[in-house]
């Protein structure tokens, strides 16, 4: 009978286990949907503002493609939500199995105690069993027998009765699981049946960007020379902040040099004056190539360099955009346009937003370069061995040489061929591009 207690026990405490673990994980997938739904919203309310203007846009169609991958995620994570109930259903099922068994056993076990008890009712039965003892001691633990055969009568009934209520918990616990189950299907359907109208929407605009492939065209092909003009400015000055970098190594090292032999000689100096002939000992240092791994930027060896590199790599996915509101119109690298033959390589990220929005520095750092390029503003600002270009600017606010903070205004956005406002933000390690959008934040 302990046995069957303890197995009840144990059977309620990892069933308990079991379900705080899936609320966890239910409860993750439930945060990660309400996420989704609110980028999907604020994805609506740009395309609102993009509708505005009667001509589709690249950014528009960047919008709608992005909804599209939101709503896929949201039936997705719909999906693992259903996978969670199943699994809840065939976990309560099993256990609803056991706790039949269990009762019929218990039950079982109680007929035969029951059965015994009444054929030995007789209280001249139980007197004449205690009586019959051997001893004194012998009688004692005759009684204490009949008292634990009593109590093992009461813990039957009340395992039973913890057990049929166990059991009825889990069977209302099913049932809801069940209803809960329907109500995610039907969820899902929904968002399938809207995901459908949003691939029409996609498709009419797709259908609409195709009859003026040659307008955009001339537009991406516009973009790609002024992208590579970008890159070339940007290279130059790079190159120079690399060899002007490398200068005040050299420099730095030779100081460094001159103090340890100007250190030698006023040690040899002071062993002369003491009348200490024996030579100083010479110590050679072997040098020694550094590893590739091991290997720094040239940047990281200037007064507070390593540590700015190493706070700006702290915040990847953590960064401010560049600009208030907007959205990206081109990502970076490779891309192509649905339904057309236009293909490109974007630098860094093609960012839409308002006609003269304020544009600010994601990072603390120093400007290191303000040029033109197709008579738009470009500043680019160093932070450490990472560089941050803000491009297509109508105006500049900064120069060079301004040390600026993260949120400082350093332009103002220019404009695109839709007359929408327009920037480029790039992302380099020393002169190698980075994707700026894997050190953004989510918006």
């Amino acid at each position: 009978m302990q046995r069957i207690v303890l197995f009840l026990v144990l059977l309620a405490g990892s069933a308990l286990i079991y379900s705080t673990a899936q609320a966890q994980s239910r409860a993750e997938l439930e945060k990660q949907r309400a996420e989704i739904q609110r980028e999907i919203q604020q994805v609506k309310n740009s395309l609102d503002q993009t509708k505005k203007n009667r001509k589709e846009s690249l950014g528009q169609l960047a919008l709608l493609q992005r909804k599209l991958k939101l709503r896929e995620a949201a039936i997705k994570n719909i999906s693992s939500q259903i996978d969670y109930i199943e699994s809840d259903i065939n976990k309560s099922r099993d256990e609803i199995d056991r706790l039949k068994n269990d009762l019929d056993t218990l039950k079982l076990m109680y007929e035969k105690s029951i059965a015994y008890a009444y054929k030995n009712r007789n209280n001249y039965d139980f007197l004449n069993f205690i009586f019959s003892a051997s001893s004194f001691n012998d009688a004692l633990k005759r009684v204490e027998y009949l008292k634990s055969y009593r109590s093992y009568r009461e813990q039957q009934s009340e395992a039973i009765l913890n057990t049929q209520d166990l059991l009825q918990k889990k069977i209302a616990g099913l049932e809801l699981s069940r209803k809960e189950k329907d109500q995610a299907l039907t969820k899902q359907e929904k968002e399938k049946m809207v995901l459908v109208d949003e691939k029409k929407e996609q498709d009419v605009v797709v259908n609409k960007l195709r009859s003026r492939e040659k307008e955009l065209s001339r537009e991406l092909n516009a973009k790609q020379k002024a992208d590579n003009k970008l890159r070339a400015s940007i290279k130059a000055a790079i190159d120079r902040e690399i060899r002007i970098a490398r200068q005040k190594a050299l420099e730095e090292e030779k100081k460094a040099k001159a103090a340890a032999l100007a250190a030698a000689k006023k040690e040899a100096a002071a062993k002369k004056e003491s009348g200490d002939n024996s030579p100083a000992p010479v110590v050679v240092k072997k040098e020694e190539s550094p590893s590739p791994a091991a290997s720094k930027s040239v940047f990281d060896a200037t007064p507070g360099g390593e540590i700015i590199s190493d706070n700006f790599e702290k915040n990847k996915g953590k960064l401010p955009w560049p600009i208030d509101k907007g959205n990206i119109k081109i990502n970076f690298g490779t891309y192509s346009i649905p339904g057309t033959k236009l293909r490109g390589t974007n630098p860094g990220l093609t960012l839409e937003t308002d006609e003269g929005a304020v544009v600010k520095a994601v990072f603390d750092g120093e400007v290191v370069s303000v040029f033109d390029v197709e008579g738009e503003s470009n500043v680019l600002v160093r932070h450490g061995k990472y560089f941050t270009t803000y491009g297509n600017l109508s105006s500049s606010s900064v120069s060079k040489g301004q040390t600026v903070k993260a949120g400082q205004t350093v332009g103002r956005a220019g404009t695109n061929a839709d007359g929408n406002g327009e920037i480029e933000f790039l992302l380099l390690i020393e002169n190698k591009n980075l994707d700026p959008g894997a050190w953004i934040r989510k918006r």
